[in-house]
């Protein structure tokens, strides 16, 4: 694979690729036992597995989409573990993590497991559907408001709630959707999602709140384990 250069951020693209390695570590162990450079070799390895069975999974799933995936890899110093997808401006789908993720993951089945959820937002369509719910509800919620008489700036704050509510209304299933897909794509990349599950016993459980953005993190090992459970 190839780095094509994007503000701070690299994207791997191609065929050849060069080890990533944040400039304020050394590539070998010293805080808290992380190895930089054995971070940027699994990362490239589970790039080289997951991204073509998700992108022929893309292709087998839907119609009309654009399956090739650009893995993006945010180099800025500070940012804190996160991966998503989104679009770029041509509409190409784009994964992205962040070095802290990379490096805050323990195995390449944690990595594959993250890059294949991400994936599965892709193909399941979860960003479109998001987008669609933020303008139905931010419709509703500033027709109410205008229907009552109340100024522009009551009207607009109803709309940005409205949005709010709306692109939530649909967060927690998209991501244990998500989770069952990806299973699959780890799977069918050589990895065991179970493992790689792993990874949300060490990140903040978000509970089951109202409207929150991601279900309660025992919820979403179950699911992998269900859909594991219909794959062995």
């Amino acid at each position: 694979m190839r780095f094509l250069g994007l503000l701070a951020a690299g994207f791997l693209a191609g065929c050849t690729v060069s080890p990533v390695v944040p400039p304020n570590i050394e590539p070998s162990p010293h805080k808290n036992g992380f190895d930089a450079d054995l971070a940027a070799r699994n990362f490239i390895a589970v790039v080289e597995r997951v991204e073509p069975v998700a992108e022929r999974m893309c292709r087998e799933k839907t119609r009309d989409t654009d399956c090739d995936f650009q893995i993006m890899v945010d180099t800025r110093p500070g940012q804190p573990p996160n991966a998503f997808q989104t679009l770029n401006k041509k509409g190409q789908p784009v994964i992205a993590f962040t070095l802290a993720l990379i490096a805050d993951t323990r195995n390449q089945d944690e990595l594959a497991f993250v890059m294949s959820h991400e994936a599965a937002h892709h193909i399941a369509g979860h960003l479109g559907r998001t987008q669609a719910s933020a303008t139905a509800g931010a419709v509703i919620a500033g027709t109410i408001v205008a229907i009552t008489g109340a100024g522009d700036a009551a009207v607009q704050t109803a709309q940005q709630i409205g949005a709010t509510v709306g692109a939530r209304s649909y967060s927690k299933e998209f991501e244990l959707e998500a989770d069952r897909l990806g299973t699959v794509i780890a799977f069918r990349s050589g990895y065991d999602p179970a493992r790689g599950a792993a990874y949300f016993a060490r990140i903040p459980d978000p509970g089951d709140k109202f409207l929150g953005s991601h279900p309660p993190n025992a919820r979403r090992v179950e699911a992998v384990r269900e859909t594991l459970a219909t794959l062995r």
